[in-house]
């Protein structure tokens, strides 16, 4: 099994303030740092192996203060999709989990936001999630109950509706 678990995020007012090197980070560490890990796993995994990126409710949703970040958890939507594909004949399933608003340290970049804005980024649940409330998904997508889930996404979100 290998979960991917990295992710980077920064906060910009607009995209004139988005340097080459921010982009470029954020595409290192969101996406590219899934890409190579998972290629190094796959040179040891067999078939029952179980695959789990994370994404975010942003790439669903969008986010314009986040948009580097929001176009890295696009682009491993497509990546999970894709390869789950690719894995089948191998008997190897790739899922991925989409957090929404949880209250981690990577939410420190907002501490210059005002309260309003704050307030806006809880989930329709009138709060943001916590770190072992992702776990369930996690496990439940590495065990053998879902067996016959591949190529999908389960959002922990605290209500947000994404239609995807």
């Amino acid at each position: 099994m290998l979960v991917n678990n990295a992710g980077l995020q920064e906060a910009y007012a607009s995209q004139a303030d988005i340097s080459d090197a921010d982009w470029q980070k954020h595409f290192d560490v969101n996406m590219n740092g899934i890409f190579y890990t998972t290629r190094a796993a796959l040179e040891h995994m067999g078939e029952g192996g179980c695959i789990i990126n994370t994404t975010s409710v942003n790439a669903y949703l969008g986010n314009d203060a986040l948009v580097p970040y929001t176009a890295t958890k696009g682009a491993i939507v497509g990546y999970t999709r894709a390869l789950a594909l690719e894995l089948l004949d191998r008997g190897i399933r790739v899922n991925q989990v989409a957090p929404g608003p949880i209250s981690t340290e990577i939410q420190l970049i907002f501490k210059d936001y005002d309260e309003e804005m704050l307030k806006n980024m809880a989930s329709p649940m009138g709060r943001m999630g916590q770190p072992r409330e992702l776990g369930p998904a996690y496990v439940f997508l590495a065990c053998q109950d879902s067996s016959f889930i591949t190529g999908q996404t389960i959002h922990v979100n605290g209500g947000m509706i994404t239609n995807g």
